[in-house]
């Protein structure tokens, strides 16, 4: 009878880590970035998040994904406008305020694709023969 192998820990580096919590890896503090962040590590900063993670959260710098999902565009479209540095809470919200023509634009080519991805989905598979 073979005795089970203990458990190896999962691991991931910063930036991995960073992508699944949301945030701009470059805001994070030194120790997060130069370490290895571990699955339990990962998990429980997820469950309770600690102060500066709360702090990334709210007020950014927010990563590109998180940006454009706040304006209601794609990363596509933050690259049409020459959007490419990560931007904080308070200057996605003057974008909004603002509402320059090329988040307009953005926005209603967001919304072509999600209604003919809709469609798409709806539409009944062809039947076979």
């Amino acid at each position: 009878m073979t005795t089970p192998k203990p458990k190896s820990t999962q691991t991931m580096k910063p930036a991995t880590a960073a992508k699944k919590l949301g945030i701009y890896l470059a805001a994070t503090p030194a120790e997060f970035q130069a370490g290895v962040v571990t699955r339990d590590e990962l998990n429980a900063m997820q469950a309770t998040p600690p102060q500066w993670l709360a702090d990334l959260r709210r007020n950014g710098p927010h990563p590109r994904q998180v940006v454009a999902a706040r304006l209601g565009i794609s990363v596509t479209g933050l690259n049409r406008a020459g959007v490419s540095e990560a931007l904080t809470s308070e200057q996605i919200d003057a974008l909004r305020e603002e509402n320059p023509d090329w988040l307009q634009r953005e926005r209603t080519i967001q919304a072509e694709v999600r209604k003919e991805a809709q469609r798409l989905k709806d539409k009944p598979a062809p039947k076979k023969k």
